[in-house]
């Protein structure tokens, strides 16, 4: 999935379900797209972390090395985050929620006097983000499961919560039609092609 803007940050692949993702070289013409999908750089969780907890909770002006050095990942990837203008996140829905690598991004980078104002009120004023989400159900509207459609919810609250308002939500849904052979890949993704175009124009 390519999204044409200024510069983007925060792409996770949703290839596990079909998606054009790392297979394809997605992205390689977009040198400013900062990109996560590699295994090497998925992000440890951090509610198992007890350096991270202390540290985050601790004033920076206080912070021992050891302190810095287990933020230095999600500082990084603050930083990066701040830096550009529009996330695209591309994440396959497991058991009606997102990967585990997801939710790891999602603590580090939802930080308060950083991308959260310590009034509860977002920080990343004037930013967009565009969600591919590939899932083996269809959650959409008219949908006899809507009320499953967990992944999504969060996603929204999270980017809300953080400042950013402007999202649009690509819902790949039916994905598992693929593996049971009942659609191809081609014909699965070609139905996307005009929401994804549209995202990046």
């Amino acid at each position: 999935m390519h999204i044409r803007r200024r510069r983007a940050v925060g792409r996770h692949d949703a290839s596990d379900y079909g998606l054009r993702g790392a297979e394809d070289g997605a992205g390689a013409d977009h040198p400013d797209l900062a990109d996560r999908r590699h295994q090497a750089d998925h992000p440890p969780g951090v509610a198992q972390v007890a350096p991270w907890l202390k540290a985050y909770f601790t004033p920076a002006e206080h912070h021992s090395p050891e302190m810095k050095e287990a933020l230095r990942l999600s500082d990084e990837l603050v930083a990066k985050l701040i830096a550009n203008d529009h996330v695209v996140i591309a994440t396959p829905i497991y058991n009606y929620h997102l990967p585990a690598v997801l939710r790891a991004w999602i603590d580090h980078i939802v930080r308060k006097g950083l991308t959260l104002g310590f009034d509860g009120k977002g920080l990343l004023h004037g930013k967009t983000s565009t969600v591919l989400m590939a899932s083996g159900g269809i959650y959409t509207d008219g949908s006899p499961i809507r009320d499953r459609d967990i992944a999504t919810q969060y996603l929204r609250l999270i980017l809300k919560v953080m400042g950013i308002n402007d999202v649009t939500i690509i819902a790949a849904g039916g994905a598992k039609g693929v593996d049971l052979s009942r659609v191809t890949r081609e014909a699965f993704l070609e139905r996307l092609d005009s929401e994804i175009e549209l995202a990046g124009a």
